[in-house]
């Protein structure tokens, strides 16, 4: 059941001829294993290693309110902390991963309250995950929807899925890393023209140039973003996590500076269980038994 207490209006902005305004209410929703307000959380898969988080303000088209961030970051934790579960998986509804942030619930900031809270950097909880994250994203996913969508590892869209940052149509700019993470996905002109603009561009569009791995049919999308975290979940997640820290490291450093981690880092597995494992397992032409150590 929902608990009615009437919140906000969601900005979606004036985009390619539409114009939507959102009433964002308190919803309450079930989930396995904790009581959240905004968000469902279960675990999946044949093995159930794959946590999945659905972010489930419906009828606000998934707007990212303080305290719905606040559960995907204590959901990120608890996922990271259990050792069943090897990747995530971050969703909405079919026609909305999230519209955006709650422009309401942030309309009378003032600098010096931003600057005092620090306001949205507990948003970074999902980009720090040691485990890799996968946004399934269908319908849209603008502003603050956009840039947790760019805060997960990969990206899967559905075919109606639409990518944009229309912040500078309510006289500001990104403030969830759209600026930065943007440029380094698909490259600074394309970046400048979604973020100049507040056009959004399609999943196709997206997977062009770069920002999304694959597009699918919508009910397809989840079924499919659970699949690929079986199959990570299917390795070691101990070098799992340092794969990702290498790949991360090369997102944000320079080439010769990433070529001397990914080095260190290849010679740092040879002292695992797992690593040992992993090898003689092939040589063996048998599947491996990893044990995260």
């Amino acid at each position: 059941m929902a608990v009615v207490t009437r919140a906000s209006k969601l900005f979606l902005g004036q985009i390619q001829g539409y114009s939507r305004v959102a009433t964002c209410i308190k919803y309450a929703s079930t989930s396995t294993g904790s009581n959240y307000q905004y968000i469902i959380t279960e675990k999946k898969g044949d093995k159930s290693n794959v946590g999945v988080i659905t972010l489930n303000r419906p009828k606000a088209l998934n707007a990212l309110c303080n305290d719905l961030m606040k559960e995907v970051g204590k959901a990120v934790e608890d996922f990271e902390n259990d050792e069943s579960v090897g990747a995530l998986v971050i969703t909405g509804s079919e026609k909305a991963f999230a519209a955006g942030a709650d422009i309401k619930e942030m309309q009378h900031n003032t600098f010096s309250q931003n600057i005092r809270g620090n306001f949205l950097n507990h948003w970074n909880r999902v980009a720090q995950c040691k485990k890799p994250v996968i946004a399934a994203v269908n319908g849209y996913a603008l502003g603050g929807g956009c840039e947790l969508a760019m805060m997960c590892d990969i990206i899967y869209a559905g075919e109606k899925a639409k990518f944009g940052q229309p912040e500078i149509a309510i006289g500001t700019i990104p403030g969830a890393g759209g600026t930065q993470r943007m440029p380094r996905y698909i490259g600074k002109s394309k970046a400048m023209e979604i973020a100049l603009t507040g056009v959004p561009i399609t999943a196709q569009e997206a997977e062009k140039a770069g920002l999304v791995s694959k597009v699918f049919p919508p009910e397809q999308l989840v079924p499919e973003a659970i699949k690929l975290g079986e199959k990570i979940s299917s390795h070691s997640q101990l070098i799992v996590s340092l794969c990702k820290e290498s790949v991360n490291t090369a997102y944000e450093t320079s080439l010769s500076e990433g070529l001397h981690f990914e080095k260190r880092i290849f010679h740092a597995t040879f002292s695992t269980e797992d690593r040992k494992e992993g090898m003689t397992a092939f040589v063996e032409k048998r599947p491996p038994n990893f044990t995260n150590k």
